[in-house]
């Protein structure tokens, strides 16, 4: 049977400048200066090189491959002198059969590349490439006939089920094999009971009543064993699990989930931390789902590449939809063309199991800067075409840039389409989305239509009585997401709807809102301790939890004699009270405002149900300075 060695401890890293350092993985050489703005973080080759014992195991039967999970962007691997393989490609795993280069004790290199070149994904975009082995390194024991491992770093393992007209599942289950040998496919539900059992590499099991995996209410989930025998005896196995559902789009009606009325409504998630950069613990993996949840989220986008296996297990643990999509983004390289197509079957073949995935995005505002527009277009058809065959069951889709208009020949080749639009952020106008949305739906009643980013910098220091447009306060960005969210309500026929962003991440270009090398789009910030007022606001409109918060706490300091408080909730009635005293009650729905007279200190108490939060703001003379964004000249090349 398998066994699993990590090679997780004592590397010697080779670093930008030469030194030589002891670190653990997983690891980045960008997680400080890849955060603190200046466009300047350090892109180039690094090395790192360990030793470790050959694990046991036969040699007349086993084998020992080398597993990595993710290595950005470029790795050369090299064991005892002799290269094992070269990989394209930061965000997916990739293996080698070090078998035979084995030796009692063994010297493992790896030589790592971020630097700037024209062929490997990503080159250009509003975010941090860090450089680094950030994820597992491992060894695997297996028997010399298993499952394969040498295919695309898949499991080996493929599983369709497809739900049928009678409400019976039939589940196929495909089986790579390297070597010989018979295999069984076992199904097993959630109590781990037998459901169904064929034997083959490629059958096909039938379940008479499926339990479905139905979102974020029942994200039902069976197992799927594979195990190859010879002689009756089990020398691999592979487990994957199952999750059976039915999905479409209907570009009048919006996204259903087993036949019923489903909308999505949700956010887009970096992979990144402060201080670690994308090196980063299955801790924080958990913690980044806890927060999704609580916020009521049913879909996220996991831009823009291939995240970690761990998190796409959690989404399909929670009932999230997923956007999964790889970095083709922001400029078309004709001499990237292959590697497009390099991370695309290795996004589908990775992750076709996971029943969380509903579409494949083929790029992102790819129309950005764009030097050959018909080697462009030919990439992203090839694309799509790519996506159909691979895997028939699941749409495609793109995220298209807020100058790419309606009738650009980008917008209509995948399935879906999704836009990117900052209209009342980076250009005044908040209203222009409704229009925007409703000429589209005018022109292309066809056409599923979704946002794929949509959102406005938010500083839980920067506060004003009277936000507006480019201020980076933490009150123009729920004011904007206030409207943002009322508007997708007179849309009901979005097929998605994903919010920029879940958290604040880093892109060292940047150097806005007094934090350089910072995106603040983030519903949280970015050491994940903060949660800004606009989190609260989508809480209000899609969680379940009760819950009242008040508005603005941050913003004590306040010099106007009557105050605007503001209260989120999803209770239907609120109550004010001020130093024990009501105020007001409000019976509504979200947002719930309040005026209150200030002078001196007044502590508040907001009541709704069994919920309570309380806030204190006191009158000033003078405007408290930290509250205001203070520009200073930059040489960073922001983004916008």
């Amino acid at each position: 049977m398998r066994k699993i060695v990590r090679l997780m401890k004592n590397w010697q890293f080779i670093g930008p400048e030469g030194n030589t350092i002891t670190v653990d993985l997983p690891h980045t050489w960008n997680a400080i200066d890849g955060q603190d703005g200046g466009n300047d973080y350090w892109r180039g080759t690094c090395t790192y090189r360990t030793s470790f014992a050959a694990p046991a195991f036969e040699e007349v039967s086993q084998q020992v491959w080398l597993q990595f999970e993710g290595v950005n962007a470029s790795a050369k691997v090299v064991l005892n002198d002799t290269e094992v393989c070269v990989h394209d490609g930061g965000y997916s795993t990739f293996r080698a059969n070090i078998t035979t280069l084995l030796r009692e004790e063994n010297i493992l290199t790896v030589e790592v590349d971020n630097s700037v070149n024209d062929r490997v994904y990503p080159q250009k975009a509003d975010f941090t490439f860090y450089g680094g082995i950030y994820r597992d390194v491992s060894l695997l024991v297996v028997h010399k006939d298993h499952i394969a491992l040498g295919h695309y770093g898949d499991t080996g393992v493929k599983v369709t089920p497809t739900l049928c007209k009678d409400h019976t599942a039939d589940i196929r289950v495909e089986t790579r094999l390297e070597g010989e040998g018979t295999v069984r496919v076992t199904l097993n539900d959630a109590e781990g009971n037998t459901v169904a059992a064929a034997e083959g590499k490629d059958v096909t099991m039938t379940l008479a009543h499926p339990h479905l995996w139905d979102g974020v209410k029942d994200p039902y989930l069976y197992t799927c064993v594979a195990e190859l025998q010879q002689g009756g005896e089990v020398v691999d196995t592979v487990r994957t699990r199952v999750g059976v559902r039915s999905f479409r789009v209907d570009p009048k009606k919006g996204f259903f989930l087993n036949g019923r009325s489903y909308p999505l409504h949700g956010v887009s998630r970096h992979q990144d931390r402060k201080g670690l950069g994308n090196a980063i613990s299955r801790e924080m993996h958990d913690e980044d789902m806890t927060l999704i949840r609580e916020l009521g989220a049913n879909t996220i986008r996991l831009a823009h590449y291939q995240h970690d296996q761990y998190f796409y297990d959690l989404c399909d643990e929670y009932g999230m939809v997923v956007w999964a999509e790889i970095p083709y983004i922001s400029e078309h390289l004709p001499n990237g063309r292959q590697n497009t197509i390099d991370q695309m079957e290795e996004l589908i073949y990775q992750n076709y199991n996971h029943p969380c995935i509903v579409c494949w995005g083929v790029s992102n505002e790819i129309t950005i800067s764009t030097k050959d527009k018909a080697d462009m277009l030919d990439n992203h058809r090839q694309l799509n075409d790519l996506c159909h065959k691979m895997d028939p069951t699941r749409l495609t889709t793109l995220a298209c840039y807020a100058m790419c208009g309606p009738f650009n020949p980008v917008a209509h080749i995948t399935d879906l389409v999704s836009w990117n639009l900052y209209l009342g952020w980076y250009v005044p106008g908040l209203f222009l989305n409704d229009l925007w949305l409703n000429f589209f739906h005018l022109v292309y009643p066809n056409r599923a239509l979704g946002f794929s980013e949509y959102g406005a910098e938010g500083m839980p220091n920067l506060h004003s009585e009277h936000p507006r447009r480019g201020d980076h306060t933490e009150e123009y960005q729920a004011k904007y997401h206030e409207y943002m969210l009322r508007c997708f309500d007179r849309h009901p026929w979005m097929w998605s709807t994903h919010v920029w962003n879940m958290f604040d991440f880093a892109a060292d270009a940047r150097d806005q809102g007094g934090e350089p090398g910072m995106n603040h789009k983030g519903l949280v910030t970015f050491d994940r301790k903060t949660k800004k007022d606009s989190f609260y606001l989508y809480k209000a409109w899609w969680s379940d939890e009760a819950f009242v918060h008040i508005c603005s706490k941050r913003f004590a300091d306040r010099t106007a004699s009557e105050i605007e408080v503001k209260v989120y909730s999803n209770q239907k009635t609120v109550a004010l009270f001020a130093d024990g005293q009501k105020i007001a009650e409000q019976t509504g729905e979200h947002v719930f405002t309040f005026k209150v007279p200030l002078n001196g200190e007044v502590k508040l108490q907001a009541v709704a149900g069994e919920c309570i939060d309380t806030a204190s703001f006191r009158k000033v003379d003078t405007p408290n300075p930290g509250y205001k964004l203070v520009k200073t000249k930059s040489k960073s090349a922001n983004w916008v």
